[in-house]
């Protein structure tokens, strides 16, 4: 196994002549392994795009998925990260602090293995959006894409989140107007889409909520087309 911040180093860097790369390989944290799927578009690019998954899920969910497709189609890197719990087989999330602790591990690894970035956007569904939120300033994010935030536990409003996405940074929200966790306010920096007739799961219409990370990305210069 190799150690933090080091790992299999085939991922290209961003240049001209670069072919498409897909590729599955671990980042050791110290909470575990972590797994990384690494997708880079074929051409030059400047943006990597950093998912996590759900609490109980992981990074197959449709709307990963979508995000993937439809972000490296438009020229930018993306990499989704599975959590050591989640790679130990373990459904039950970790601690916040040690999801903290493994997510900022495995950015700084990735960092090494993708020198000379402009722009690093993190986010991810659920969990991995609110990990994303409470790491993006520590990790030297340029912005955050958070889908399927959960505001609050379903039929608890007072138990909001919301100051969790008062990072500072360019912030992308996509809910589902059916989402039981709630749908987060607008407020500065943060947009918030609401998608309709989505629950928690955004499996409705996945293609769509992919449309609308691709198109915000695209409105701040990050990707390539």
């Amino acid at each position: 196994m190799p150690p933090a911040g080091r790992g299999d180093r085939r991922a290209r860097r961003p240049g001209p002549q670069n072919e498409a790369v897909r590729q599955t390989d671990e980042i050791t944290t110290p909470r575990g392994p972590a797994r990384v799927d690494t997708d880079l578009p074929d051409g030059r690019y400047s943006t990597l795009l950093v998912l996590g998954h759900g609490a109980g899920g992981d990074v197959t969910a449709p709307d990963l998925v979508a995000v993937r497709d439809a972000v490296v189609a438009a020229g930018v890197g993306v990499i989704r990260v599975t959590q050591p719990y989640r790679v130990a087989g373990r459904r039950a999330p970790a601690p916040a602090g040690h999801l903290d602790e493994a997510w900022t591990a495995v950015l700084a690894a990735l960092r090494e293995r993708h020198p000379g970035l402009a722009c690093w956007v993190v986010g991810g569904r659920s969990s991995g959006a609110r990990v994303a939120c409470r790491t993006a300033g520590a990790v030297g994010a340029a912005g955050i894409v958070a889908l399927a935030f959960p505001l609050h536990p379903p039929g608890r409003p007072e138990r909001s989140r919301a100051d969790e996405l008062a990072t500072g940074l360019p912030t992308l929200v996509a809910n589902g107007d059916r989402d039981p966790f709630g749908v987060p306010e607008p407020g500065p920096g943060v947009e918030v889409v609401v998608r309709p007739g989505e629950r928690h799961d955004l499996r409705i219409d996945p293609a769509g909520t992919a449309a609308v990370v691709r198109d915000w990305l695209h409105d701040r210069g990050w990707t390539a087309a």
